[in-house]
């Protein structure tokens, strides 16, 4: 059963600079394994309906974060369903420290898409369903079209995090370590250095993931205003987790699994995940392809207008060109 509020109730943070879309209803849900999660819907703008974008975020992410992109897809016809991952943003945490990142598997993660489908999406929202997700959201949307080829009509995704570069070893590798670590009692530490500072804090230069000044300061404006929103580091277990998944996402079998049509945009100067295992990955898959945008960082949505004039091109051309 969801419960739901308007949008000027606290469920929704809005701000001068990153008000709240039109139309806004916003409540929560409870997964099957009883974790409470925050979920919005935006209803369409202008033009002739065309269904529904499922926008799935990446870790540290919120709702938030996503308002203007919102209004982008409500302009082209669509409404927007989303959610906060469990663990992050307006949903339950699931340690006594809220700022630490964890889940025990990445499959925690499925169990969020697969009910927000069938709890939210399907009653409330306008068929066809499309899913959009951005780097952790991305590595869960392909698993989606990995396992469940009826649930989305196509999968885009911006730098999904299917792999990641100057890592010591290959991502099973770090998964088995982590994974004894966790066994041995060490799987809820942080994962951190010294130098890390929390999103709020992060001054814009040298910052990895936009060179769009003005996103850059919105986005902090809002963790500062809602700083509940916030979490840091990741666990020992979410690291395992992550690595399991990109371990399971570079086996041979995992692209041609994939059998929906996807776009995986690859960011040029992308300094959080693996522009390459993107470009890798899209290269073997049969329903799905690549493209790289040369000019921007790691969060294509949160870059410049001119960058993402050109992800908004390719997702334009992307879902309006024939199946098959």
């Amino acid at each position: 059963m969801n419960d739901s509020a308007e949008a000027d109730s606290p469920i929704l943070a809005g701000i001068p600079s990153n008000p709240i879309p039109a139309g806004a209803r916003a409540g929560h849900f409870t997964t099957p394994d009883n974790v409470r999660l925050r979920y919005a819907i935006f209803p369409r703008g202008g033009g002739a309906p065309r269904g529904t974008i499922c926008l799935v975020q990446g870790r540290t992410e919120y709702i938030e974060k996503y308002f203007e992109t919102v209004g982008d897809f409500q302009q082209r016809g669509f409404a927007v369903a989303t959610f906060d991952w469990r663990g992050q943003g307006g949903s339950q945490r699931l340690l006594p420290d809220p700022r630490l990142g964890h889940v025990h598997s990445f499959d925690d993660y499925w169990v969020d898409l697969r009910s927000f489908h069938g709890t939210v999406l399907l009653p409330d929202c306008p068929p066809p369903y499309y899913l959009v997700g951005h780097s952790m959201g991305g590595l869960v949307a392909l698993f989606a079209g990995f396992r469940d080829r009826m649930m989305f009509e196509r999968i885009f995704v911006t730098s999904p995090m299917v792999g990641l570069d100057r890592l010591p070893f290959g991502p099973g590798t770090v998964a088995a370590v982590t994974e004894t670590l966790s066994f041995f009692g060490l799987g809820r530490l942080p994962v951190a250095r010294k130098a890390d500072r929390p999103a709020s804090e992060m001054p814009f230069a040298g910052n990895p993931v936009t060179s769009d000044a003005n996103r850059f300061t919105r986005n902090v404006d809002v963790l500062r205003a809602r700083p509940d929103l916030e979490i840091g580091a990741p666990t020992v277990r979410w690291v395992a987790a992550a690595m399991r998944a990109m371990a399971r996402a570079a086996r041979d079998d995992f692209p041609g699994g994939i059998r929906i049509p996807v776009l995986m945009l690859a960011a040029g100067r992308d300094g959080v995940v693996s522009t390459g295992a993107t470009e890798q990955l899209g290269l073997r898959m049969r329903t799905g392809r690549h493209m790289l945008v040369p000019a921007a960082r790691h969060e294509l949505f949160m870059e410049t207008d001119a960058v993402r004039a050109q992800v908004f091109a390719a997702f334009d051309a992307f879902i309006t060109e024939p199946s098959g």
